[in-house]
C-alpha cells in the first residue's frame, strides 16, 4: 500500500507515472478486498470503477469541478483518492457512509442512493454555472443499469437541449446494475461493446502515430474525436448522437491512458459528450467475477481469500417470500412477478428458475413496473410487484392513479420496510405505511414472522379489486408469535387476565416480540395489557374502537414514521368512532437516520422496550393521579 498511503488529495495523483498508477490500481484492488471483507459492503462495483475513477480525478480538479456519482455505491475509490482510508467502520456508526457524504467531504456533491438521479442534478448544476458565469466543469458517473430509469432519460433530453453547455456523463458500461441489465437500451450497448472495430482501428495506428515526430498525437487525437460518418460505418452509437449529444467510446475502463484521454477530449468540446466506459464488475477478485447472481454487488463479512461469509444467519423475510411465490406459483397460473432490476435481493431468484416466462424485469424503473402491473392485471393476471420499501416512493403516483384509481388486483411487495440501518438515510423503509395511508382502497399488510408472511401473501394475491402491500423488515426473521385468540381480524397475542385492563398495546409487523417484552415490563409495574396485532393495518380494523374503549390508554408501536402512520390512522379511526382514550404512538421520528446498526438506530429513537415501557409507566401513573385528583377534591358551594 505504498503509494495509497501517499495519497492524501485528487492532486496526488499527478505526480504518479504511467507504471505507478497500474500499481496504485492494483493497491487499491487489494485494500478493497481487505477493508470489505471485514465490515461488509458494496464490493463489486468499486473493483470495477478503480480505474476509471483514477482517471476522472487527474482530468478533473475535484472539488471545483463537480464529480457526480449515480448511485454512489460505487464510490469508495472516489473515498479513498480523496484522504479517506479509514474504512475500518464502513456503514457503522461513526465510520464511513457507503455512499458520498456532505457530512464527510468536500468532495461529495450529492448524498443519492436510489438510481437514475445524477443526470438531473448534473443538468441543474451546469445551467448554475452557466447562469453564474463559472467555467467549472460538471462530470456525472452513470451506469448502464441505472441508464434504464426514465428519469435518466428525461434529464438527457433537456442536456441535449443545450449544444454549449459544458457537461460530461460518463457511461460506466459494465453490463449489470445488480443482475445483469436487460431491455432495449441494453441490447444497443451490447451492440456498441461487440463493434469494436473503430477501437481496433485507432489502436492498430496508435503506435505508428506516436512515433512520428510532431504531428503523431495530435492526429492520433483527431481520429478518436472524428466525425459521426466515420464512427456509423464502425460503431453504431447513433443514438446519443442523434439526441444531440457528442459520443466518445466505446473506452477500456479499466486503461488509465485511453481514459484520460478520452476525458480530456470531453472536457475540451464545451457541449454535452457522453464517454462510453466499459468496466468490469468485480474486477480482480476471482470469487466476485464468478458469483453469476451479482458478481458481489454488496456482501456481508467474508473471508478474503475464498468469498465465502464468515458467518450465516437463520432464516430471513426475503426467503420465506420467495419460496411462497415458487408455491403461488405452482398453484395460480395468474400469479406473475415483477421486479426493477433487483431480481436476487428481493427474492424472486427461485421464481425465476420455476417460471422463467412469468417473471418481467423492467430495470430500475419502479414507476413503469407499477404501471406495467396495473396492465398486466387489467389483462387478467395478478402481478407481484417485489421491491425495496423505500423505491416504491418513487412510484407513489403511479400506485394512486393508475392501480388504485383503476381498482387492479396489483400486490406490492416491500423488502427492507421499516429501520435498514446500515445503508443510511436513503434506504430505510420508514414512509411507506405513511405514504400509502391515503390510497383509497389500498390495503396493507404488516405479518409479525414467517408464518404470516405465508398467509397474509396468499390473503393479498386474493383481492382482484384493489392494490395490496405486504410489507416486511430486512434479515433473520424470528421464531413464530402466536395468537392466543381473535378480536375480528386481529390477532391477540397477549390478554390482559383483568376485566378491567389499562393499556391496549397495538403492535406492528415485526415488532410483535418487542411489543411482547414492552408488556411484560408493565406487568411488572402492576399495569395489565392487552397486546394486539391488526395484521391488516390498512384499513382499521372495525374491531379495534370497540375494543380500545375497553381500556384506559392505547398505545401504538410501528417501525414506520410517526408522520401520518399507523398510529395516525388510528387516533382518526378512534375519534370517528367517538372513542374518546388517551393514544401514544410510538415510532419512528421525521427526520433523516445516520448509518449504524438497526439496534443502535432503534436505541437512538427511543423504539425499545425499556424507552417504551418507561414512558407508558409514565402515561398510567400520570392518569391515576388525574383521578385520584379528582376523587378527593373538595366539594364547593
Amino acid at each position: 500500500m505504498d503509494l495509497l498511503t501517499r495519497i492524501r488529495g485528487p492532486r496526488d495523483l499527478d505526480r504518479l507515472d504511467s507504471e505507478q498508477l497500474d500499481r496504485l490500481a492494483g493497491e487499491i484492488r487489494t485494500f478493497l478486498v481487505e477493508a470489505v471483507s471485514k465490515t461488509g459492503g458494496h464490493l463489486g462495483p468499486n473493483l470495477g470503477v478503480v480505474e476509471l475513477t483514477i482517471a476522472l480525478h487527474r482530468v478533473f480538479e475535484s472539488p471545483q469541478d463537480k464529480v457526480l456519482f449515480d448511485t454512489g455505491h460505487q464510490s469508495y475509490v472516489h473515498k479513498l483518492l480523496t484522504g479517506r482510508q479509514d474504512f475500518s467502520k464502513l456503514k457503522s456508526k461513526g465510520g464511513l457512509s457507503g455512499y458520498p457524504s456532505r457530512a464527510e467531504s468536500e468532495h461529495d456533491v450529492i448524498e443519492n442512493s436510489h438510481a437514475s438521479t445524477v443526470l438531473g442534478w448534473a443538468d441543474g448544476l451546469a445551467k448554475a454555472n452557466e447562469v453564474l458565469g463559472k467555467d467549472d466543469h460538471v462530470v456525472a458517473v452513470i451506469g448502464d443499469g441505472a441508464l434504464t430509469g426514465g428519469m435518466a432519460w428525461e434529464a438527457l433530453n433537456n442536456i441535449a437541449a443545450a449544444k454549449d453547455r459544458p457537461l460530461v456523463i460518463v457511461v460506466n458500461d459494465n453490463e449489470r446494475s445488480y443482475a445483469p441489465t436487460i431491455g432495449g437500451l441494453a441490447n444497443h450497448l451490447a451492440t456498441l461493446r461487440t463493434t469494436d472495430g473503430y477501437e481496433r482501428f485507432l489502436a492498430r495506428g496508435k503506435d505508428l502515430l506516436e512515433r512520428t515526430p510532431v504531428v503523431g498525437r495530435p492526429l492520433y487525437e483527431t481520429l478518436h474525436g472524428a466525425k459521426k460518418g466515420l464512427k456509423d460505418f464502425i460503431a453504431p452509437q447513433g443514438m446519443f448522437e442523434d439526441l444531440g449529444l457528442k459520443y466518445v467510446g466505446p473506452i477500456d475502463g479499466h486503461d488509465i491512458e485511453a481514459l484520460e484521454s478520452a476525458l480530456q477530449r470531453a472536457k475540451r468540446f464545451g457541449g454535452p459528450v457522453i464517454v462510453h466506459c466499459l468496466t468490469e464488475k468485480g474486477r480482480g477478485y476471482t470469487p466476485a467475477l464468478e458469483d453469476e447472481a451479482d458478481r458481489f454487488h454488496a456482501v456481508g463479512k467474508i473471508h478474503p481469500d475464498t468469498g465465502l461469509p464468515i458467518s450465516t444467519s437463520g432464516l430471513d423475510w426475503t426467503s420465506v417470500f420467495g419460496e411462497e411465490m415458487v408455491r403461488l406459483g405452482h398453484e395460480r397460473e395468474d400469479v406473475v412477478a415483477i421486479t426493477a432490476a433487483m431480481l436476487q435481493p428481493v427474492g424472486l431468484g427461485k421464481f425465476e428458475e420455476a417460471f422463467p416466462d412469468r417473471i418481467y424485469d423492467v430495470g430500475i424503473a419502479e414507476q413503469h413496473g407499477a404501471v406495467s402491473a396495473a396492465g398486466l392485471a387489467t389483462g387478467g393476471l395478478h402481478p407481484v410487484f417485489a421491491v425495496y420499501a423505500t423505491f416504491l416512493n418513487r412510484a407513489f403516483d403511479q400506485v394512486l392513479m393508475d392501480v388504485a384509481l383503476h381498482k387492479c388486483g396489483v400486490t406490492f411487495v416491500l423488502d427492507r420496510a421499516g429501520v435498514t440501518g446500515t445503508d443510511g438515510a436513503s434506504h430505510n423503509g420508514m414512509w411507506d405505511m405513511s405514504i400509502l395511508q391515503c390510497v383509497p382502497t389500498l390495503r396493507i399488510a404488516a405479518p409479525r414472522d414467517a408464518d404470516q408472511v405465508r398467509a397474509q401473501l396468499r390473503e393479498a394475491v386474493d383481492v382482484d379489486d384493489a392494490p395490496t402491500v405486504v410489507r416486511f423488515s430486512k434479515g433473520a426473521v424470528g421464531p413464530a408469535v402466536k395468537a392466543v385468540s381473535t378480536v375480528g381480524g386481529m390477532d391477540v397475542l397477549r390478554e390482559a387476565g383483568t376485566d378491567a385492563p389499562d393499556v391496549l398495546l397495538v403492535s406492528v409487523g415485526a415488532l410483535a416480540p418487542m411489543c411482547l417484552e414492552i408488556a411484560t415490563l408493565l406487568d411488572a409495574q402492576g399495569i395489565s395489557t392487552t397486546v394486539v396485532d391488526p395484521r391488516w393495518v390498512k384499513p382499521v380494523d372495525e374491531a379495534l374502537a370497540p375494543l380500545a374503549a375497553q381500556h384506559r390508554v392505547v398505545v401504538t408501536v410501528e417501525d414506520n414514521s410517526r408522520a401520518g402512520g399507523v398510529g395516525s390512522a388510528i387516533a382518526q379511526a378512534l375519534r370517528d368512532a367517538d372513542v374518546d382514550v388517551p393514544l401514544r404512538d410510538f415510532g419512528i421520528p421525521p427526520v433523516f437516520l445516520d448509518h449504524a446498526s438497526r439496534g443502535e438506530v432503534m436505541a437512538e429513537i427511543g423504539l425499545t422496550a425499556p424507552d417504551i415501557a418507561r414512558q407508558v409507566t409514565g402515561l398510567v401513573a400520570k392518569l391515576d393521579g388525574r383521578y385520584e385528583s379528582r376523587a378527593v377534591a373538595p366539594v364547593r358551594d
